[in-house]
């Protein structure tokens, strides 16, 4: 069996280091252009910025269909009778980890938010100049038409035993995988440090996060506290050691801070979960794409405990338990469906704030503004996550002796 995995290469040179140096680069050559701003020079170099930004942002958001398509096709079809069961499974335990993280985050709210002084203070933010010129490259489809399109191709190849399509399909995949390494890869660490330095130069890491940083401190525990949960049960149900595959996670989490996007970060993370010996092989190709569009529990818990405090800003009250059991449970349906891309949940979900928790524009302006400091890490969170529930697939076709089917990894 071929598997998937980075290069052995030196520590200096391995995927964490080159993403950790390009956030610093970015952060620090952000702040510089930001106490020169005004020269000529520094309006230059940051068109050059945008420019290239937009240009490795449009060649990652291309390959996204690509990516889902060329994982989950083939791994339903590789999964023959078993594949409907598989994915009914895969989608419940993914809503239910966003359900529970959502109502977690609805106690923590309740106990947490009455002892907290905040004041909403949202400072301005220098402008980024426009790009130079913008290379449009659509994708070939929507990532939402893409999941269907490959849980739908999958199914159909299954069912009728199409064996020209199934290995078609398999072969799109190992092109996939080189466009991946080759490709996306290499330039993530570019886009990164891009998208870091405008952020340092618009004033949005040193001005308006330490307006909501005790929200945000809460919320990140938040985080590794039900990342905690996630692997637990899925040690216990999987009778794995769960530390042996998070360990490889780091990679992962990194990416996702900067991209802000599951879908984005999709590939790093494949090869993340490639590494890790307790996931088997073919659920790794067919649930990290999967869950990377229907796993969103960092952004679902996020989003509950900022409503919550928006709610208690402008409002002055939380809403009712009521309310808040009826926001959870329908965030949890818009979450599977919710794009994986930066604020993807948030934007999704701005009927249920608007029409479940009854924000007004100024509390949904505000709900977002607070949301993007920290979505970053919401989707590291998610992204991480997928980990966990891949080791309870893994744990149920085994309990089940279902047979490993071919991979590619």
């Amino acid at each position: 069996m071929e598997r998937y995995h980075m290069k052995k290469n030196s520590f200096m040179t391995s995927l964490p280091v080159k993403l950790l140096a390009a956030v610093i680069t970015g952060i620090l050559l952000g702040q510089l252009f930001s106490t020169t701003d005004g020269s000529v020079i520094t309006a230059s170099v940051l068109n050059i910025v945008v420019t290239l930004k937009f240009i490795l942002n449009q060649i990652i958001n291309f390959c996204i269909p690509l990516i889902i398509i060329a994982f989950i096709a083939p791994s339903i079809t590789q999964m023959g009778k078993n594949a409907s069961k598989l994915l009914i499974i895969a989608v419940c335990i993914a809503y239910a980890s966003s359900v529970g993280a959502a109502f977690f985050a609805t106690g923590a709210g309740y106990i947490l938010i009455p002892h907290l002084s905040i004041t909403p203070i949202v400072d301005g933010l220098k402008e980024l100049p426009e790009a130079v010129f913008e290379l449009s490259i659509p994708q070939i489809m929507p990532v939402m038409s893409a999941l269907v399109f490959s849980v739908m191709i999958g199914l159909g190849a299954a069912w009728t035993k199409a064996e020209l399509i199934t290995n078609i399909l398999e072969e799109f995949q190992k092109i996939v995988l080189q466009i991946v390494s080759k490709i996306m890869i290499p330039i993530l660490p570019f886009f990164i440090g891009l998208t870091f330095c405008g952020l340092s130069y618009e004033g949005s890491i040193t001005r308006q996060l330490p307006v909501f940083i005790k929200i945000v401190i809460i919320v990140l525990a938040g985080h590794y506290i039900w990342m905690a949960l996630l692997y637990t049960i899925a040690g216990i149900y999987s009778k794995k050691n769960p530390l042996d595959v998070i360990r490889h996670y780091g990679p992962a989490y990194l990416t996702a801070i900067g991209t802000m996007s599951s879908a984005a970060t999709l590939a790093v993370a494949l090869q993340c979960a490639g590494r890790a010996e307790p996931l088997r092989k073919d659920m790794v190709s067919f649930g990290i794409p999967l869950f990377s569009n229907i796993h969103l529990c960092g952004s679902v818990l996020t989003e509950v405990f900022f409503c919550m405090t928006v709610s208690k800003i402008l409002y002055g009250s939380i809403p009712s338990a009521g309310t808040m059991i009826l926001f959870c449970v329908l965030l949890g349906i818009f979450a599977i469906g919710a794009p994986g891309v930066p604020g993807g949940t948030v934007m999704a979900s701005l009927g249920l704030i608007t029409g479940v928790l009854g924000f007004t524009d100024v509390g949904t302006a505000l709900m977002l503004t607070i949301f993007a400091l920290q979505d970053s890490f919401g989707t590291a969170c998610n992204v991480t996550g997928d980990g966990a529930l891949t080791l309870i697939l893994t744990g149920y076709v085994e309990r089940h002796k279902i047979s490993e089917s071919h991979s590619t990894f």
